[in-house]
């Protein structure tokens, strides 16, 4: 294994495993797996990048770095000389972590100074410019995550975000250098280095910026970013002849399938509607869930009275509804529980012997694939295909079992729909 990524959750986890796995022409990607949690076992050694999801963004500031710190010591064991500290292309933090004290973490066990700060994906909408974070159009405070139930961000200035989780010094590569090549970014970096700055935001606003960036970045032990900041490592190993790349086979499953949606999200709320429009669809009622009324038998119930009709089962309210739950029940308690709904659905879809879900929601997709794979005695994921920019296929076991896990505000409107015709057809 020669790369090897840290991410704070799981639809991030995919996210930037499908990158690896996808690369650039006319090099391609790396051979990259998925693991729910650090595994307890060496990896296939015909793995050449391994991505280890955690749940570690909503999580308190010493459990995410004491899990982050775990993941580092079984990637570097299993060789791996570039490390990735993944986090949300939306900066998802608060003003006590946990991006900053992860990252202050990393840096200080691998002994490396101005350590890149980069959440561009450009293909879906989030560029860097002069340090600010944009959402396609608007800066990211505008973008509809300040509404965000858990980490509401409200400053697109990512210096301002990390200088308030971290002491650390923090420079700027910004667009004007990134545009002049590799070279210049590597002087740049050098000159932050200098400075005694241990962070350095890159600007970037296309992917050919990224590849410019990744070009740079080559001999970096550590990097911090979104998975955009992935697109061009793998090229950089292959063309040294360190690794062979191509993608893994990969085997369509049929029979029914079914959607849980757990995200709040504006592109998830409009996928919802979408697909309610021609499919079963039933809104779970929070406060009876709070309750006991609702319960993983109630899900498991409409989902085996509608098989074969691609049922959803979705959390996903607007904004104010979902602060009204959580200033009557306690955010922290409304996500637990919405979790460990989602999870026991899951775990009990996949025994009962279903192979196709689809997850919508970062919290709601490691609560799943958690259960899965442990209802599974799984310990790594595939990657196939990808459904759309940043949501890949995720393939487990022979049988196989398989899945999508889309962050909220991922995936085309049609999304659901489509992930379920590709997980039968592998198109």
């Amino acid at each position: 294994m020669l790369i090897g990524v840290i991410a704070d959750d799981f639809t991030g986890g995919s996210d930037i495993a499908n990158t690896l796995a996808k690369g650039v022409a006319p090099e391609g990607g790396l051979r990259t797996a998925q693991y729910p949690g650090v595994p307890k076992s060496p990896a296939d050694p015909e793995v050449e990048a391994g991505v280890i999801s955690l749940k570690s963004r909503s999580a308190s500031v010493e459990d995410a770095v004491a899990e982050s710190l775990a993941a580092l010591d079984w990637l570097r064991a299993q060789g791996c000389t570039q490390i990735i500290f993944k986090y949300c292309s939306t900066f998802d933090s608060t003003d006590e972590g946990n991006i900053g004290p992860v990252a202050d973490a990393l840096t200080e066990a691998l002994g490396t100074q101005a350590v890149a700060v980069c959440p561009a994906f450009p293909t879906a909408g989030r560029t860097v410019y002069q340090g600010h974070l944009f959402v396609f159009d608007r800066l990211l405070s505008e973008s509809g995550m300040q509404n965000h139930p858990l980490t509401p961000m409200i400053d697109p200035d990512l210096r301002r975000v990390l200088s308030r989780q971290t002491g650390a010094g923090i420079g700027l590569v910004p667009w004007a250098a990134v545009a002049a090549g590799a070279g210049r970014v590597r002087e740049a970096l050098a000159g932050i280095a200098a400075a005694g700055q241990r962070y350095a935001v890159l600007d970037a606003i296309a992917g050919a910026d990224l590849l410019t960036l990744g070009e740079a970045l080559a001999d970096a032990p550590l990097i911090t970013g979104g998975s955009g900041i992935a697109l061009g490592l793998p090229r950089n190993v292959i063309r040294a002849g360190k690794a062979t790349g191509g993608a893994g086979e990969f085997a369509p499953s049929g029979g029914p399938g079914a959607i849980l949606a757990g995200s709040c999200s504006g592109a998830t709320r409009g996928q919802v509607a979408r697909h309610a429009e021609a499919h079963p669809a039933l809104a779970i009622d929070v406060e009876r869930v709070m309750s006991g009324e609702v319960t993983a038998d109630t899900l498991l119930d409409f989902i085996a009275s509608h098989a074969g009709t691609a049922p959803l089962v979705y959390s996903s309210g607007e904004p104010a509804q979902v602060r009204a739950m959580q200033e009557r029940f306690g955010a922290t308690a409304v996500s637990a529980r919405l979790d460990e709904l989602f999870a026991e659905t899951a775990r009990r879809l996949v025994v009962g012997g279903m192979r196709r879900i689809v997850v919508a929601g970062g919290e709601t997709s490691g609560a799943v694939a958690q259960a899965v794979t442990g209802a599974l005695g799984i310990g790594a994921m595939r990657i196939g295909p990808e459904i759309d920019p940043g949501v890949p296929i995720l393939s487990l076991g022979d049988a196989p079992v398989l899945l999508a896990l889309k962050s909220g505000n991922f995936g085309a409107p049609d999304f659901f729909e489509k992930a379920l015709r590709m997980m039968e057809a592998a198109a």
